[in-house]
């Protein structure tokens, strides 16, 4: 063997060597994000297509402006139709007319306010809404949104005929990872291969339904697809436990929110507690920049979004599930408890929930609470008022209202 080829293998081992370190380095830095659901905006429910840079920076400043980015939110995430066509060489352009100044352009003003900015692709030949999408392009497309400093990446499923989910998105994040930036991925499945299945070292969330709609409990069908009110996609999956996927950095989501697109004050509050006790991602879908103080107030409620950022990352389970009455439960860090009653029906309901008869057992867990043993404080998030287990709890509430309380123990 000459030295001269010991020497070219010894090159190549090494070249080899420091790519699999920097995929590896890569993979690090991803796994540390999103270890919390993400928190952020999004153009979809409110824009459809009609996405722009003067938007989408408006966007960046009314979340900074109103208070969201104090409240925790950071993300906004451009939804389909920014893209333009592909060049000579295959790399992916934005839309001349719509980001005339360019993503990175628009990517460092988004960082200067101290907020992310995400994307979306599609993992098949075209987006949902026709534009370029990424197959066979996936390393190439990864490295552009590197390049232009993208935080976050929708990844949708449309025109994907003959492809294996599993082996589509992982693909996607390899691809991610291999930019050796830190990239939040958002897989766009619509839960229809069950992707809590084989989605947990995949990406950092994965959708368990189709798209949302502003409604209570209502389907509105598109023809070949429906698009699903908040109780639909509540009950969607819920024989499933799917709680047993869901931990740090791996995320059930729910889609994104229609806080402020036209429910009720009551729908609105019930939708945000609920994904926030289930961890889903908050993701507004609202304008920004003229919602109403009732809308800013559900969205930056502090104390709901603390359930959902909590620490111990757990999702909360249904605990009764008695005809209009729903009652979800919430392990929290340092002992403290959530509890979140919903009222699904049209008419005002009374509850009358004895503490000490109703015992709380978390096999996922292995927690618990004996109320006959353990007395705990508790206080509303929603409207202020306090008491302890040692009493039976009262409440009317609303139709399709909550009332969400946070346990704490006494002594």
């Amino acid at each position: 063997m000459s030295r001269n080829f010991l020497q070219k293998l010894f090159v190549l081992i090494s070249v080899l060597s420091l790519a699999l370190f920097s995929v590896q380095a890569s993979a690090e830095k991803n796994s540390k994000i999103g270890q919390l659901p993400a928190m952020g905006w999004n153009s979809w429910n409110t824009f459809d297509c009609d996405v722009d840079e003067q938007m989408i920076r408006e966007m960046a400043d009314a979340m900074v402006e109103s208070g969201m980015k104090d409240a925790g939110y950071e993300y906004i995430n451009i939804d389909d139709c920014w893209h333009g066509e592909r060049d000579q060489d295959g790399n992916i352009q934005v839309s001349k007319e719509h980001f005339p100044s360019g993503m990175k352009a628009l990517a460092d003003y988004v960082h200067s306010k101290g907020l992310k900015l995400g994307i979306y692709s599609d993992a098949g030949n075209t987006t949902c809404a026709g534009r370029p999408g990424s197959r066979g392009y996936e390393y190439q497309d990864a490295k552009t949104y590197a390049d232009w400093g993208i935080d976050y990446l929708k990844y949708d499923w449309c025109d994907t005929d003959k492809l294996n989910p599993e082996g589509a998105y992982t693909t996607m994040r390899d691809a991610l990872h291999a930019t050796g930036r830190p990239i939040l991925y958002s897989i766009c499945e619509w839960g229809d291969n069950q992707p809590w299945e084989w989605a947990t070292d995949i990406g950092h969330s994965w959708r368990i339904s189709g798209d949302i709609y502003p409604c209570w409990d209502c389907g509105y069908s598109w023809g070949s697809w429906s698009s699903w009110g908040v109780l639909k996609i509540l009950d969607m999956r819920k024989d499933l436990n799917l709680r047993q996927y869901a931990k740090h950095g791996q995320w059930n989501d729910m889609d994104m929110m229609e806080v402020g697109n036209g429910m009720t004050a009551a729908e609105d509050r019930s939708h945000f507690s609920l994904w926030a006790m289930l961890n889903s991602p908050l993701i507004a879908g609202n304008d920004l920049r003229n919602m109403s103080k009732q809308t800013l107030d559900i969205l930056t409620n502090k104390d709901i979004i603390a359930l959902n950022q909590d620490a111990a990352g757990v999702q909360a389970m249904r605990y009764i599930d008695a005809g209009d009455l729903n009652v979800f439960v919430k392990p929290l860090m340092n002992g403290d408890w959530a509890f979140l009653f919903l009222n699904r029906g049209d008419d005002i309901l009374t509850v009358n929930h004895d503490w000490q008869f109703n015992i709380v057992k978390d096999d996922l867990t292995g927690r618990s609470i004996d109320f006959n043993k353990q007395t705990f404080g508790y206080k509303g998030l929603w409207k202020s008022f306090s008491g302890d287990t040692s009493q039976p709890l009262q409440l009317n509430i609303p139709a399709h209202d909550v009332v969400v309380l946070r346990l704490t123990p006494k002594g």
